[in-house]
């Protein structure tokens, strides 16, 4: 029996007592829903505004990175019995808004709407997906480029390769500082 007796007590947060003959079923168990409930509604109110700016550049707008986030929250609940903890609870939710941020079409350079974005924003724009997401994952969000590989699901070296690209093609196209 893989190195435990049947009659072995597992005690602990995530194992549950069968019925059946008072033995360990050796399935985790999911989190209280209240519990689960309290803890997502206090990574909402920490992280939700953070989490929006982020979508909120990686997507054309605003009403987009707000779905984007919330259906990130709402998976995020779901999936909350099998996350480890908080800080991998933050990582699940950083990933989930770059993984729900690819499937939104990027805005057309004639679509006109782009006279009231600053230079930056349309130089962000301008590059490709992966670029942008390693960008504002590195730059805006402040991450160690460990968590940026782990939310783009790439390794630390293509997060490298990325970033100098990206900021190549951002020196380019932008006008020089005055």
């Amino acid at each position: 029996m893989s190195g435990t007796d049947a009659r072995t007590v597992r005690t602990g947060p995530g194992w549950r007592r069968s019925r059946q003959a008072g033995r360990q079923s050796g399935t985790p168990v999911p989190a209280r829903p209240a519990d689960a409930d309290r803890a997502v509604s206090a990574l909402y109110a920490m992280h939700y505004r953070p989490l929006v700016r982020l979508a909120a550049l990686l997507v054309p707008d605003l009403i987009a990175a707000e779905d984007i986030v919330q259906d990130a929250f709402v998976a995020m609940h779901a999936a909350w019995p099998g996350l480890p903890g908080t800080e991998a609870a933050l990582g699940y939710l950083r990933q989930a808004v770059v993984d729900r941020s690819r499937s939104v079409p990027r805005p057309r350079a004639d679509a006109g709407g782009q006279a009231g974005r600053s230079a930056l924003v349309c130089a962000l724009w301008s590059l490709p997906a992966r670029q942008r997401e390693v960008l504002v994952l590195q730059y805006f969000a402040d991450l160690p480029r460990a968590q940026v590989a782990a939310a783009a699901g790439i390794s630390e070296d293509a997060v490298r390769s990325h970033l100098d690209q990206a900021l190549s093609s951002m020196r380019a196209g932008l006008p020089p500082a005055t």
